[in-house]
């Protein structure tokens, strides 16, 4: 491992009471978005909810975490697989981005494969304008099925 990257996970509050496990598994395994530091030691330096709709807890959860050191913030998957997807998610990143100046990536452990098919018989993520919010946790069949 070659350096260290602090970062912050904020997860749809729909699922408040997830213990965080996917994401942590995906974190030490580096899959999913977290694949994009595979040279990196990583620190979590904070975890929590939006805080529901409208993400009343963006804004102190940014800053909290960026005082904490977080030079990344994730945008949790169950942000991108819930039914239906966060609305505000790029809103979320430009605040988050610009506010305190952090890079944010969307997404945290691979999709699971059920919302994968789910979301494909909806046609949720038909549009083009989906590609690159997925992109990061879209992973093969084999680790996207050990993720159901």
């Amino acid at each position: 491992m070659t350096s260290k990257t602090n970062i912050g996970i904020i997860i749809c509050d729909r699922y408040r009471r997830c213990a965080g496990g996917k994401c942590l598994r995906s974190m030490k395994k580096r899959e999913g978005a977290f694949s994009i530091y595979a040279e990196a030691e990583i620190e979590l330096v904070g975890y929590t909810t939006c805080d529901g709709c409208p993400g009343g807890n963006i804004e102190y959860a940014g800053e909290e975490m960026v005082k904490n050191g977080a030079q990344v913030i994730h945008l949790a998957t169950g942000m991108i697989v819930g039914y239906p997807p966060c609305p505000y998610i790029e809103t979320f990143k430009s605040f988050l981005k610009h506010r305190y100046g952090v890079d944010v990536v969307v997404g945290t452990h691979p999709i699971p494969e059920k919302y994968l098919e789910m979301h494909t018989l909806l046609g949720t993520w038909d549009d083009a304008s989906w590609k690159p919010l997925l992109d990061p946790t879209m992973t093969d069949e084999t680790i996207r099925k050990a993720y159901n």
